[in-house]
Order: structure tokens, then C-alpha cells, then sequence
């Protein structure tokens, strides 16, 4: 009878333990990081607080599996953006000195999606060669099919196609129904349910006739093709010894379960991210992916990078101090051996103004001391609240860089208003007149030129020549006429601003479907009028540059040009100054009093300050208002924010203004 033959595997562990290495991981890492590096036998959760090296920990895993062997285009590495994989694997590839790294298999969702949706398309019923819809591609389609819907029903408000998208989108990311999004971020709109649920079906009997997927598409098919197909499932995750997702903190719930799917076999999964800077639920973040992976590995390790190698540690006492008042969170403080540096400082300024000129003058200070301006940043939680700070800026002659929304003049509805106060400035500013002419109902290009010509013909008067106006629509000879009375009044600007304000309120709510936001954007504006007496002035102060596009991609060669960054706090992620300034940590602002009465909102604006703290190396300024009146609400701001003020005396200086 023959021997039974038994064959001993191939041990990854021990072979790890034999094998000789290129780079000295036990040299360039600290204790956790070598952990992460080197665990790869089980599911594992890190936990990489801000600063913490995280990408450098990711570089160096990607390394050392390559210098395991076998075949690096088994290691799946995912990321939030193509840059960040593409530059993950050459940095590793460097460390390595070989190109083997740069065949791992990385990317974002979206590509891993589509390149595994190319080879199992006919399962879900569509063709290999599918088109992948862009958004603006996307919004057409649904508004070639809203216009198709709805051809009797034009005086009734329906969402625009950016909304529609906006919505369905939403719905597709967080697995919610679309009904609850509209209930909850589109109230207007409740009465159109049947018909947005309609169009959506619609949309998507389009897409799947036509052959084609939008973004959202690529990633709900995926996860549909692995939940639903077992043999589909297990060929795609077998061809993945090991799987990593990067900033796993922002992924939506279809992502999470993507995740799960690729590692229900092997458990082959690492996922790197932070609870304390989960801030993108507006974007369908799920923070609840990073607490719930123990749940679908319970034999995960979790490992907390905790040494930060960016902030003093009078900043991470600071910063931790903020995060610890977290209702939910994985217990975490970060230490530095950065031991010197001032306090963080605690800034109460009297007016918005007054802590304005506060952080100009500071900025100009630490220019002074030898900081660059490349390497001072002003962050903020929303846009609109930057817009004093621009004019102060520009006062002073200090170049800037604006992230994250749009400056001051740039926003359409801010346009809106500045062309009507140009108009009442002078009668004969043809481009004024033919913004907010367009406004109108009934008044086309054409019509707008007509009136145009006619008031320029007038001698800059307001009335259009002819008899009583003549074709021109009412709605047009509405406007002439409020401009016309305008122009008699002596006011003051915030006068002139409040009284556009409630003649141009029908029109915005008509022109944007997003017009609750906007009009915070609104009640900045006439803050600032209100500090001027000359209308001339005014505007002249409003003529600000353009900013540059993304602050991700400012390279090095536009960094020659020194200017600080102004930005608001999502834009900012990721990224680190010198100094760092967090205006409007007033309560009501920051949080938002919209979500105060949310506690998952306002947990979401707990971290987002905790991020914009993080940001700092040496300096950090949190500075607020004492005095805001708020007229949409009517009520008077007076409280520093509720998450500065948890922090402990001894962890900040409170700084008082004086003025000369």
C-alpha cells in the first residue's frame, strides 16, 4: 500500500521571519507603525491619529509586502483620489529601488469598480462597453427626461436637474430612501415626491437601455454584484492576497459594504482612518463604517498610531482636550516630542471686525519672526464668513489664496446684488442692467438689450423711452421702477443692501433651489455694508482677485509666490502650517445653532474643529466675535464655542484686545 502523501503550506509568517530585507523597518518606524506594517495575518483597524504618519505607515505595508513576494498586482491598495494611490506606490517603489511596487493594484472605488464591472457587466445585464456618465453628462439626462415628464406643468416648481442629481445621489451613497432625502434637505419639495421617484425610475430605465452608468452607477453595481453573485464574489476576492483602504473614515455605506464583501473569505482586510476626523456626511460619508468593522471582523487587530510628528504638544493637549468631549470615539491621545512653543491662545474679539484686524496683524507679526506667509493658514466653517477677513486682507496688502468656496464677489447670488447696487450707483451700467434684467420672468436676452438701449438713450435716466415702456414686460417696468426710487433716496448702503435684499428675496427662491444656504451668504454681505457710509467705497473694497482653483493642487512652483491660505476647514484636511488661525469659534456659528438641536450633527462639528486645531505645528489662534446679531434669527451670538470651552484653562492662553 502506498504512503499517504501530506504536504506542510507554505507559512507567509514564517517565511517573513527568514527573509532578508531590503529597507530596516525596525529603524524607520515606531513600535505601532512596524505593528501595522507587519501584521498581515488577520484583519486589522488602524486607528492613525492626525499627524500621526499615517501615509508614510501605508508606504511602508505596501513595501513590505512587495519584499514578501508573490505577485504585487494581488495587493489592492483603495484611496479617495488616482493622485494619492499613484503617489503611495512611487514613493514606494523609491524606497524599494524597483518598479515592483508601482504594479500593485491601486486606485480609487470608482476605477476598481469599473475595471471589475468591464469583466462581469453582462451579469448585471449590461454590455462590456458601457459609458461611464460624468455629473454634468448625468444632469443633462435628467433634464432631457424632466422636461419630457412634466411639459404641462411649467408654473409649478419642480427641482432643477443639478438638484435632482444632488438627490438621487445622495439616496444611491447612503442607502436612504430617496423620500427621506427629500423630507429632510428639501421640504419645498415634498409635494413633487411621486414625480422626482418617477423620474428617477426613469433615469435609470435610460441608463440600463442606453448602456450607461454614472458615478453613483459604478459603485451600487459593484456592490450589487458581489452580494448577489457568490461564484462572481469569490473569483473577484481571490485574486486579492490583501486588500488596504486609505481614509477609511470617509467612506458611504456602499463602500463599507464593498469593503466587507472583498474580505468575507480571506479577512485579508486593513483599513487606516480616524473617527475624530470623520466630517463628510454631506458628501454621504458613513461614520459609522469605522466603529462597525470589529462587527463584520470580529478577529481584527486594532492598532492606535498615537506619536505625532506635526504639533507641540501644547497644541495636542489643546486638541485633545477638544476631541475628549466626544460622545462616540475610539480612546486615543496623541503625545509629541515637540515640546516647545507657546499655548494655544483663546482670542475674544468685540466685533467681527475687531478680530479682522486681530489676525492681520498677528499674520504681519509672524512674517516679521521669520514665518513665511506660505506657511500661515485662517480656517473657518463656512465660507461666507471669511468675507470681512478678505477686505481686511487686501487693506493690508497681504496676498491670499482662497479654498473652499467662493470669494465674496464670485458667488452668483452676491453678484446678483452687487449689479443692483451698481445700477443705482449709475443708470448707465449696461452689464448691471443686463444681470439683473435676466432675473425677471419674461425678460429674455433680447427684451434685456431693448431696455438697455432705451435707458442709455435717456440720458442715464431710469425710465425707458417710448410710451409707458411699450413691449416691455411688466416684470421689467417693476424693476425699473424699484431702481428708480432707489436711486432718489440719500440712504446709506446697508439701507440700499436691506431694501435689495427683500425685493430680490422672490427672485433668488425662484433662480436657486439651494436659496436657504445662500442667504447666510446674504446676511453677511449687508453685515459688512453696515460698516460703510460711502457706497462708492464700498463696492471699490468688494473688487477682489480671483482665487486660485484647489489647494491640493497648488504646486510648488505657484508656492514661490508667498500668500496664506484662507480656507474653510473641509478643504483643509489633510494639510499643515506653521501657524494656524480658526476664526468664528462662536457658538451658533461654529456649531452651526442648525445643528445643535442634531446630535449627530453636532458631533460631525465637534470634529470638524478638532481637524481644523490639528492643522497647526507651532501656533494656534482661536478667535471669535463677542457681539454678532444674527438677523435671520434675531438673535445676539455671544458664547465662544461650546468646544473651546470644554478645554481646560491650563491648556491656553486667554488673550485680551486692547487698541492704542
Amino acid at each position: 500500500m502506498a504512503d499517504k502523501k501530506y504536504t506542510i503550506k507554505k507559512s507567509v509568517v514564517g517565511e517573513a521571519e527568514r527573509r532578508v530585507f531590503k529597507i530596516n523597518y525596525e529603524r524607520d518606524l515606531n513600535p505601532d507603525q512596524l505593528e501595522v506594517v507587519k501584521t498581515i495575518d488577520k484583519p486589522v483597524l488602524v486607528i492613525a491619529g492626525a499627524g500621526t504618519g499615517k501615509t508614510k505607515t501605508l508606504i511602508y505595508r505596501v513595501s513590505y509586502l512587495v519584499e514578501l513576494g508573490g505577485n504585487p498586482q494581488s495587493i489592492l491598495l483603495l484611496t479617495f483620489t488616482r493622485k494619492a494611490a499613484n503617489e503611495m506606490l512611487k514613493r514606494a517603489a523609491a524606497l524599494l529601488k524597483s518598479s515592483s511596487a508601482e504594479q500593485v493594484s491601486g486606485g480609487t472605488f470608482h476605477s476598481f469598480a469599473n475595471m471589475t464591472l468591464r469583466q462581469y457587466a453582462k451579469v448585471l445585464g449590461y454590455g462590456e462597453q458601457f459609458t461611464i456618465l460624468d455629473d454634468s453628462d448625468a444632469a443633462d439626462v435628467v433634464n432631457l427626461l424632466r422636461t419630457r415628464l412634466r411639459p404641462e406643468k411649467k408654473s409649478q416648481r419642480f427641482p432643477k436637474k443639478e438638484t435632482l442629481v444632488d438627490i438621487y445621489s445622495k439616496s444611491e451613497n447612503t442607502l436612504t430612501k430617496i423620500e427621506e432625502i427629500i423630507f429632510r434637505e428639501y421640504p419645498r419639495f415634498i409635494e413633487q415626491a411621486d414625480d422626482i421617484l418617477k423620474l428617477k425610475s426613469q433615469y435609470d430605465d435610460y441608463k440600463r437601455k442606453y448602456n450607461l452608468m454614472d458615478y453613483d452607477d459604478l459603485l451600487k453595481n459593484l456592490r450589487e454584484l458581489l452580494a448577489a453573485n457568490e461564484p462572481v464574489r469569490r473569483a473577484v476576492a481571490g485574486k486579492f492576497s490583501y486588500v488596504m483602504v486609505d481614509e477609511f473614515q470617509d467612506t458611504n455605506k456602499v463602500q463599507g459594504e464593498i469593503v466587507r464583501l472583498l474580505g468575507q473569505d480571506r479577512h485579508n482586510v486593513m483599513v487606516v482612518g480616524d473617527d475624530a476626523q470623520s466630517i463628510y456626511s454631506f458628501r454621504g460619508a458613513n461614520f459609522r463604517n469605522i466603529f462597525d468593522f470589529p462587527k463584520y471582523f470580529p478577529d481584527c487587530r486594532i492598532i492606535k498610531l498615537t506619536e505625532n510628528y506635526r504639533s507641540t504638544q501644547g497644541i495636542l493637549n489643546f486638541t485633545n482636550n477638544v476631541i475628549e468631549a466626544a460622545t462616540e470615539k475610539y480612546e486615543k491621545e496623541l503625545y509629541s516630542r515637540k515640546r516647545s512653543g507657546e499655548k494655544p491662545a483663546i482670542v475674544a474679539a468685540e466685533t467681527e471686525n475687531v478680530q479682522s484686524k486681530f489676525v492681520v496683524q498677528r499674520i504681519l507679526e509672524l512674517r516679521e519672526a521669520g514665518i513665511t506667509l506660505n506657511d500661515i493658514a485662517v480656517l473657518f466653517r463656512s465660507s461666507y464668513l471669511s468675507f470681512d477677513l478678505e477686505i481686511e486682507l487686501t487693506r493690508a496688502n497681504i496676498p491670499y489664496v482662497k479654498f473652499g468656496g467662493m470669494k465674496l464677489v464670485e458667488a452668483a447670488h452676491i453678484k446678483d446684488i452687487i449689479a443692483f447696487l451698481r445700477v443705482i450707483e449709475n443708470p448707465r451700467d449696461a452689464v448691471g442692467w443686463h444681470r439683473i434684467l435676466l432675473l425677471h420672468p419674461g425678460v429674455g436676452p433680447r427684451i434685456a438689450e431693448k431696455v438697455i438701449d432705451r435707458v442709455a438713450h435717456n440720458d442715464g435716466g431710469y425710465e425707458p423711452a417710448g410710451e409707458e415702456g411699450g413691449d416691455i414686460p411688466s416684470s421689467a417696468q417693476d424693476l425699473i421702477g424699484f431702481i428708480s426710487e432707489e436711486g432718489k433716496k440719500t440712504n446709506q448702503p446697508i439701507e440700499k443692501v436691506e431694501s435689495i435684499l427683500r425685493y430680490y428675496a422672490p427672485l433668488m427662491q425662484s433662480k436657486y433651489d439651494d436659496y436657504p444656504k445662500r442667504e447666510k451668504d446674504l446676511e453677511m454681505f449687508a453685515s459688512i455694508a453696515e460698516r460703510y457710509r460711502s457706497m462708492q467705497n464700498f463696492l471699490a473694497d468688494l473688487a477682489l482677485e480671483p482665487p486660485t482653483e484647489s489647494v491640493i493642487d497648488l504646486g510648488e512652483k505657484d508656492k514661490k509666490e508667498e500668500q496664506i491660505t484662507i480656507s474653510t476647514i473641509h478643504s483643509a484636511k489633510g494639510l499643515e502650517w506653521n501657524s494656524v488661525f480658526v476664526i468664528w469659534a462662536l457658538d451658533g456659528k461654529f456649531p452651526s445653532m442648525y445643528a445643535t438641536d442634531d446630535e449627530e450633527a453636532l458631533e460631525e462639528e465637534r470634529r470638524l474643529m478638532y481637524v481644523a486645531c490639528t492643522r497647526a505645528k507651532d501656533n494656534l489662534y482661536v478667535t471669535y466675535p463677542v457681539n454678532v446679531y444674527d438677523r435671520e434669527s434675531g438673535r445676539i451670538f455671544t458664547k465662544p464655542s461650546r468646544f473651546i470651552e470644554v478645554v481646560a484653562p491650563e491648556f491656553y492662553e486667554k488673550w485680551n484686545l486692547d487698541f492704542e
